[in-house]
Formats: structure tokens, C-alpha cells, sequence
């Protein structure tokens, strides 16, 4: 249960802080973010040539996602199934935490569900007016 919960805990949480970045920042500053988390395999180079393969379409979708929140709900996507991978190869990316890649696998579709709604604040300031 806490391997589950956890994750989604976790992912709640980061979608909470990005959601304290302005709205004219937030979509470019996530699309940074996003790159770097396709890039958090590379040094452990499990996958051999296919964790450049991944970190290269893992950048592309970035790169477009500076203009589209779509497109970094498809890199978090992406970076899931990587996260698959990564734990049945029992590669984890974090290498003294066997389940770390199952739960940013199970983290990384949360942030990707709040990309796909257009990066929304879930923090309401005091001068927004209620809609």
C-alpha cells in the first residue's frame, strides 16, 4: 500500500509546488524540469544505446513542451515506461533503492495527468477571484 501511496503522494506534492510558480513561468519551467528527469538514466546506463535513444525523444518532447503542456504530459508518459523498464531489468534509478524506478513510475502519470489539464494552479492566491 505505501508503495502505491506514496508515489501518488509524492506526485500531488510536485504538482502543489509547480503550482506555486507564476502561470507565465510554469509551463517553460516544467518543460526543464521534464528534461531533466529524461536525462536521470543516463549515468547508470542500463538500457545501453537505448538510454540515449530515450533521452533523446525524452528531449524533443521538452523542447516542444516550452509551447505545449500536452507534450509534457507525453515526455512524464514516456518517462513512466522508462521507469517500467528500469524495475523489471531491476536497474532502478535510484541504485540503493530497489523500488525507486516503480515509484516514479507510478508518480511520473500524476504530474502527466495535471499537464494534460494545461498546468493548472491547485493553489488559489488571495487576489484570484474565485471562478
Amino acid at each position: 500500500m505505501l508503495t502505491v501511496a506514496a508515489p501518488i503522494i509524492i506526485g500531488i506534492c510536485i504538482v502543489l509546488l509547480l503550482s506555486l510558480i507564476p502561470d507565465a513561468h510554469r509551463r517553460k519551467f516544467s518543460a526543464v524540469f521534464v528534461a531533466g528527469a529524461g536525462a536521470a538514466y543516463l549515468s547508470g546506463g542500463a538500457m545501453g544505446g537505448w538510454e540515449f535513444a530515450f533521452t533523446a525523444v525524452a528531449t524533443y518532447c521538452a523542447f516542444r513542451g516550452l509551447e505545449s503542456w500536452t507534450y509534457i504530459g507525453i515526455a512524464w508518459l514516456l518517462h513512466t515506461a522508462w521507469d517500467v523498464v528500469h524495475h523489471l531489468k531491476g536497474a532502478p534509478i535510484i541504485p540503493f533503492a530497489h523500488d525507486s524506478s516503480l515509484g516514479c513510475a507510478i508518480c511520473d502519470p500524476v504530474i502527466a495527468i495535471w499537464c494534460f489539464a494545461g498546468g493548472p494552479s491547485l493553489l488559489r492566491r488571495r487576489h484570484e477571484p474565485v471562478v
